[in-house]
């Protein structure tokens, strides 16, 4: 897919990234699936392309997971409202949170949601290891090159430019 470019209607609107994972089950269709989700809660959707990626901490002997990012124009709900909805998409599909970093059907993490900073014990933005992890700045480096890190400045780019390019390799 090609580099994120909102409709004309939205190009001016408030952008939500969210990452999806999974390494359970039919992993590309629950990311399909959750995009379609996902797309119900804004103005627009756009969708990186699926990257096969190397498991990142956890239990030895995980499948590897494949992972995308999507930016959600417009979105419908605030942060902490669209945080609650990934919760509760990600139960309906079966996930089960009992082992950190484990296996897991479907995976969504708010990455950003415009340019909001907020830290507190429900809700961290942007993302405190979005900058760590190749397996989500290579999707969002697709799809928002030109997105910056608030209060460091870096692109999505440059900041995968840092990482050890191992481990992820785009599927589509």
């Amino acid at each position: 897919m090609a580099a994120y470019e909102p409709r004309a209607d939205v190009a001016t609107a408030l952008v939500a990234y969210v990452a999806l994972g999974s390494n359970l089950g039919d992993s590309a269709n629950e990311l399909r699936n959750a995009a379609a989700l996902l797309a119900r809660l804004c103005d627009g959707l756009t969708r990186s392309s699926i990257y096969r990626t190397t498991p990142v901490g956890g239990p030895a002997g995980q499948a590897d997971y494949l992972n995308a990012v999507v930016a959600m124009a417009g979105p419908q709900l605030g942060p902490r409202a669209l945080l609650n909805e990934l919760l509760v998409i990600e139960r309906r599909r079966g996930r089960v949170r009992d082992e950190r970093w484990g296996p897991r059907i479907l995976d969504l993490d708010l990455l950003a949601y415009g340019l909001e900073v907020v830290d507190d014990p429900v809700l961290s933005l942007p993302h405190p290891r979005l900058h760590q992890r190749a397996f989500v700045l290579a999707p969002l480096c697709e799809l928002a090159p030109g997105w910056r890190l608030p209060d460091v400045g870096a692109t999505a780019c440059a900041l995968l430019a840092r990482l050890p390019a191992v481990g992820v390799e785009r599927t589509e």
